[in-house]
């Protein structure tokens, strides 16, 4: 069978299986599963072009990581034709760990388990399949391995991760604003004492690096419409685990069930195989058919929340820079009670506050360090003529207040 395949990508054109191994991981039924689970979650409810996948995103990242090690190679950086190979397939894996809707259920379906965490699961088993090929891989994605540069390009400030997401989810969305020069970006890195450095000349591609994540993140990722219609999901599958936990028939796909059934932790996953085998049959589509049940359930918390998400009838939301006060969530509790004629437990499932932050670049720990022209390696943010990326490194935290549109309205 040849396995050696191109595909064609919007994003990029065409790209290519570089070897067995590779396609038939891709093959697995692990990493097939990323293409039902969406890349931005519910986005698509404000961005209508934002239906592209965890899938797309992995084999993205894949090419755009091809394309630094052959850079790195070409400015005299020896990378082993296995290290090459295991950082392929590090970042194709990267994500692969990921639940429905992406981030938006990362700890609602379970507690305490990042989908980082998932993903070194699953890369084990998939080791144990392919009798121990992929153990360099799982060390650099863990940065176990001796040369840390290969785990910066994998996950880092200025990683390929960001670098595909941050290009597709632009173009997906439309919003042109965030694009960024990816291959700029990637023609500009080298290594200094086995660490991932940004020649001086690409520094101004950095500073629109920065500049269009933060962007990003306002615009698209903390859309304040997208917060919304993700706390409504939130309070669905809350709802649904409650009832469900209570005795009370809520008709779920059969993998769904077991984790509203169930408060699965990281312990849990660790000691029973099992449990990971169910989360890998789960996706988006268990979500939305399970909802689709729901909106006709006995339960008028479930089946409202249900119905309303499923016809765009999104909470109205607002963002405040100061907390939200008890007394003003006390008073729009008490008018959903006396609204919808429910008990204050339930009223609870409409009326919901929180915060988003957003920081483009933070200083500490992995930063990103700009190799100058004299030989020096400092920190981006102390670049002498960027005041810009300085600001950048603000930790900027918006609170929110979200419920009915009559209720916010009154």
């Amino acid at each position: 069978m040849n396995k050696k395949k191109i595909l064609n990508d919007p994003v990029y054109g065409f790209i290519n299986i570089p070897n067995d191994l590779i396609f038939d991981i891709i093959e697995h039924r692990y990493f097939q599963r990323l293409r039902r689970i969406k890349q931005l979650g519910l986005t698509d409810l404000i961005y209508p072009g934002a239906l592209h996948t965890r899938f797309h995103h992995a084999l993205g990242a894949m090419h755009l990581m091809s394309n630094a090690l052959d850079s790195l190679r070409s400015k005299g950086i020896e990378i082993s034709s296995e290290e090459y190979d295991a950082v392929m397939i590090a970042i194709l894996l990267h994500d692969l760990g990921h639940g429905p809707f992406s981030h938006t259920l990362e700890f609602s379906l379970f507690k305490e388990v990042r989908h980082e965490k998932v993903s070194f699961w699953m890369m084990q088993r998939l080791n144990q399949e392919f009798k121990g090929g992929l153990d360099l891989a799982i060390s650099i994605f863990e940065n176990q391995y001796r040369r840390p540069f290969l785990h910066q390009l994998v996950s880092s400030q200025l990683d390929i991760d960001r670098l595909d997401y941050l290009k597709r989810d632009s173009f997906f969305t439309g919003v042109y604003e965030g694009s960024i020069g990816s291959e700029r970006i990637i023609k500009m890195i080298n290594v200094v004492s086995d660490q991932l450095v940004v020649e001086e000349k690409g520094i101004y591609s950095i500073e629109n690096f920065l500049s269009a994540r933060r962007l990003m993140y306002w615009q698209v990722y903390l859309h304040k419409t997208a917060v919304s219609a993700e706390v409504m999901l939130i309070e669905i599958i809350k709802r649904a685990k409650h009832l469900t936990q209570q005795g009370i028939k809520v008709l779920a796909t059969p993998a769904l069930s077991i984790f509203l059934e169930q408060n699965i932790t990281s312990a849990d996953f660790e000691a029973d195989q099992d449990i990971l085998e169910v989360y890998a049959l789960l996706d988006d589509n268990d979500v939305w058919g399970s909802i689709k049940f729901w909106q006709d359930h006995d339960d008028n918390v479930l089946s409202s929340l249900s119905k309303m998400l499923l016809d765009r009838k999104l909470f109205g939301i607002s963002f405040s820079n100061d907390e939200i006060g008890r007394i003003v969530t006390d008073d729009l509790i008490q008018k959903a009670m006396n609204r919808f004629k429910l008990p204050e437990e339930e009223a609870r499932y409409f009326i919901k506050t929180g915060s988003v932050s957003n920081s483009a670049y933070i200083a500490s720990g992995q930063s990103i360090k700009i190799l100058m022209k004299h030989g020096s390696v400092v920190d981006v943010a102390e670049a002498s003529d960027l005041p810009n990326i300085k600001a950048m490194s603000t930790i900027v935290t918006k609170h929110y207040l979200c419920g009915p549109k009559e209720l916010l309205n009154t």
